[in-house]
């Protein structure tokens, strides 16, 4: 998925460790530019994804209230064209890593193996033009 859009690219980051999501917010706004808007709640994120049309969405799946497989369930519901998403999160055997797959996610990053460094240059590298 790499794209290149005209305005300023939108990420809607859904994670409710304080700690973690301010990190990545505002390493992902100083180095890549982005506009990130936090949801600390799955029904948070499913009601910001109309208002604020993200053009990425990351996503945890342990969550207060809906869990992150149920936002991706219910986001296939939706009318009109859908954020392609990341998952970001602990659960990591494979059944959870397949479920994810399954309902389109575009990567899996499991949090005990993936450094913020590597986070933030995935998602770099998929706003950066042909």
């Amino acid at each position: 998925m790499t794209k290149t859009i005209n305005e300023t690219p939108r990420i809607l980051l859904v994670e409710d460790d304080q700690f973690l999501s301010m990190l990545l917010k505002n390493r992902l706004e100083r180095e890549g530019g982005f506009e990130v808007m936090l949801a600390r709640s799955g029904d948070e994120a499913l009601k910001l994804l109309a208002e604020f049309r993200p053009h990425l969405m990351l996503l945890d799946i342990i969550l207060p209230g809906k869990t992150g497989f149920e936002v991706l369930e219910e986001m296939q519901a939706l009318p009109g064209e859908k954020p392609p998403v990341i998952i970001i999160s602990n659960l990591g055997q494979d059944i959870d890593i397949e479920k994810g797959k399954a309902l389109g996610v575009i990567d899996y990053f499991i949090k005990a193996r993936t450094s913020t460094d590597e986070i933030v240059e995935k998602i770099k590298a998929l706003f950066v033009a042909e």
